[in-house]
């Protein structure tokens, strides 16, 4: 989309360009879109043309790419200092590698670090963060305040041990009240709660039940709040006064670039222009920052020489993004898979292990696109990131059960082909079968899966209650690659079940 340039020039004119949930997504993908070397083009552009301009980054700037999994933050963080950020905040996936390492990556971030609803004191990060900021506008002052996502089922525990979250709407609130009082003509909320969530607090419901906050820059559910399709994703929110917040967010992996302007002398009644800017290849190799090329070469080096080893055939494209279908199912297959050949390894030395009953994988974890064709080693290992571990758990059926009432909610998991989970027109939870058996809230059963499901992440709580039967020494994406070479070792493509295993409204005939 063009940039508008509607608004009168003024002394007291300003430019906010935003990102959100960047991913690691350090190259271009392969469209032509995205890339840290076009978006820093678009941004030095942008700088050259207008006065004030704070560039901010909303949050999971890294994980998803073998960027972070080979070099675990080293190349996202002098890149984006390069860049030149003026605000920052956390993602729920800078916390990945746990507090020692976010310390140590976030201690040398140059942008002002805000989050006024974590409380670092007593971890490794005490001290690198404030609640907020105050920048001077000629004679106006803009606040900025940050606020980040309850990590409760959401991020390991053990990787936020320490830190205490305080509630979003209270706190942002407070603090917006203290910003307003120091004299801030305009308050602008940095978050990473999500625009739209279910059953949680998100940019929405934080917008309406506030009354100092007139912009709202956010991340974490990869919405892209597009302004040319306002009834789709509204980006004007009645605040708890009666006035409009603007809410934005520009997707994921740095495809976008947000772009908000406005006169400090008169910004009320929507009197604010909110584009967006595709980042794509239109611009000449000439025109990137050589600093930044230059730096990135040797990293780059390697990540090609691995994305570029071919080790499979997918019969289909399978998308990440979707609740379920192909690629879920392909997840929650592997996972009965390589659940059943542990249990068959165990028996095999005298442990006494039942029959696993299915596999369940999340979603969440399925981070790139297979396409119809090759597959590589590298986009294995950029799709399934995580250091999760495998597992064999034995779990009651009414944990089970309660945990289907979570997730068909919001369209289900990654469950194995033994399963299907009605629900009615709404999504909600009625029945679960297995093997064409509902299953028995009084019954144990034996599921394969990963650390984060088995500790209760993703909202899936119920599934803490479990006893841990084995767990494997290596990553999942270590099991995943020696599955796709055996497939092709035996001549066999990458190929999944398309249907769904969580049916909307449907009566299922089992005897």
């Amino acid at each position: 989309m063009a940039l508008c340039a509607c608004l009168p020039a003024a002394a007291q004119s300003l430019v906010l360009l935003h990102t959100n949930d960047t991913h690691s997504n350090i190259e271009p993908d392969a469209n032509g879109v995205g890339g840290i070397l076009p978006r820093k083009a678009i941004i030095d552009s942008v700088r050259k043309a207008e006065k004030n301009v704070f560039l901010i980054d909303a949050g999971d700037m890294v994980q998803g790419t073998l960027y972070f999994k080979f070099f675990k933050g080293d190349v996202e963080y002098p890149l984006f200092n390069m860049m030149d950020y003026d605000i920052r905040i956390l993602g729920n996936h800078e916390f990945d590698n746990g507090l020692d390492e976010l310390a140590k990556y976030w201690k040398n971030v140059k942008a002002n670090r805000l989050s006024a609803n974590y409380d670092f004191s007593g971890t490794p990060a005490k001290g690198l963060f404030s609640p907020y900021v105050i920048k001077k506008v000629g004679k106006k002052k803009v606040g900025f305040l940050g606020i980040n996502v309850d990590p409760a089922s959401l991020i390991s525990e053990e990787n936020y041990k320490g830190m205490k979250f305080l509630p979003v709407i209270e706190t942002a609130n407070r603090t917006a009240a203290e910003l307003k009082k120091r004299g801030c003509d305009l308050i602008v909320a940095v978050t990473h709660i999500g625009y739209d969530v279910l059953n949680k607090v998100d940019d929405v419901e934080l917008a309406r039940n506030s009354k100092d906050i007139d912009i709202i820059i956010g991340g974490h559910s990869h919405t892209f709040v597009d302004p040319s399709t306002p009834d789709k994703t509204p980006y004007w929110i009645k605040n708890a006064a009666g006035r409009d917040v603007l809410v934005a967010q520009t997707g994921k992996y740095g495809k976008n670039v947000g772009y908000i302007k406005l006169d400090l002398d008169n910004f009320a009644d929507r009197n604010i222009d909110y584009e967006y800017i595709p980042v794509t290849d239109r611009f000449s190799p000439d025109a990137y920052d050589k600093e930044m090329q230059a730096f990135l070469a040797p990293y780059k080096h390697r990540v090609d020489s691995v994305n570029s080893r071919v080790i499979g055939y997918s019969l289909h494209e399978m998308r990440n993004g979707t609740s379920t279908g192909a690629f879920p199912n392909w997840s929650g297959d592997f996972g009965a898979y390589y659940g059943r050949h542990i249990a068959d390894s165990l028996r095999s030395v005298g442990v006494n292990v039942a029959d696993v009953d299915f596999g369940i994988m999340n979603v969440g974890g399925i981070r790139q696109t297979f396409p119809a064709g090759d597959v590589t080693e590298g986009l294995v290992l950029s799709t399934f990131p995580f250091s999760n571990r495998m597992r064999l758990i034995e779990i009651a059926g009414s944990d089970l059960i309660e945990t289907m009432k979570i997730v068909a909610p919001k369209g289900g998991e990654a469950v194995s082909g033994e399963v299907r989970v009605v629900t009615d027109a709404d999504g909600n939870y009625e029945q679960m079968y297995i093997n064409g058996a509902e299953v028995r809230p009084d019954r144990n059963y034996v599921v394969a899966t990963i650390d984060y499901v088995a500790e209760g992440n993703d909202d899936m709580t119920p599934m803490k209650r479990h006893r841990e039967i084995w767990r494997d020494d290596k990553e999942v994406s270590v099991r995943i690659l020696q599955y796709i070479y055996d497939l092709t070792a035996k001549g066999l493509p990458i190929a999944a079940d398309p249907n769904p295993r969580f049916l909307k409204n449907v009566r299922l005939d089992i005897n």
